[in-house]
């Protein structure tokens, strides 16, 4: 008789259940990415008193690039020290719980920061982005500005 794996007779009552591989190869606390490594990701800055319309987009590779009203969109290696400040607050925030908002203004000359990261965006109001305003204000002083110290044109 030919049997459907487990000729050893360890089975008991010969009907096969998971190959003895198949709950080692699974990794224990993986979740489903809840701050996953939320790369790539986008940061706007639109609105306000001086009307912005800024954008970057920082990709897996670490480059971000940035576009600004009025200006050529620039290509830059973003400084290592910030690009690790930017991906440990983005992994501290529970994407997966996150409800996304479509940021709109609130008042007159509202000046929205909004991130994108995991499919989701959200006002950096939100208290669960709290962890990513400081780099996210840095990002957008430093980028923004053609380009920053802590941006390096590629």
């Amino acid at each position: 008789m030919v049997g459907c794996g487990a000729e050893s007779g360890n089975g008991a009552g010969g009907t096969p259940s998971a190959p003895p591989t198949l709950p080692s190869s699974t990794p224990t606390g993986s979740p489903s990415t809840p701050a996953g490594t939320a790369l790539p990701i986008t940061v706007s800055r639109t609105g306000g008193f001086a009307g912005f319309d800024d954008k970057v987009v920082i990709g897996t590779d670490g480059v971000a690039t940035v576009t600004s009203r009025g200006k050529q969109a620039v290509r830059c290696k973003l400084d290592a020290a910030l690009l690790t400040t930017i991906q440990t607050a983005a992994q501290q925030v529970d994407w997966a719980s996150l409800t996304p908002t479509k940021p709109s203004t609130r008042h007159p000359d509202d000046m929205i920061l909004a991130v994108t990261a995991n499919g989701k965006t959200a006002r950096i109001e939100d208290p669960q982005l709290k962890p990513m305003s400081e780099s996210v204000n840095q990002l957008l002083t430093q980028a923004t500005i053609p380009p920053g110290k802590l941006c390096e044109p590629v």
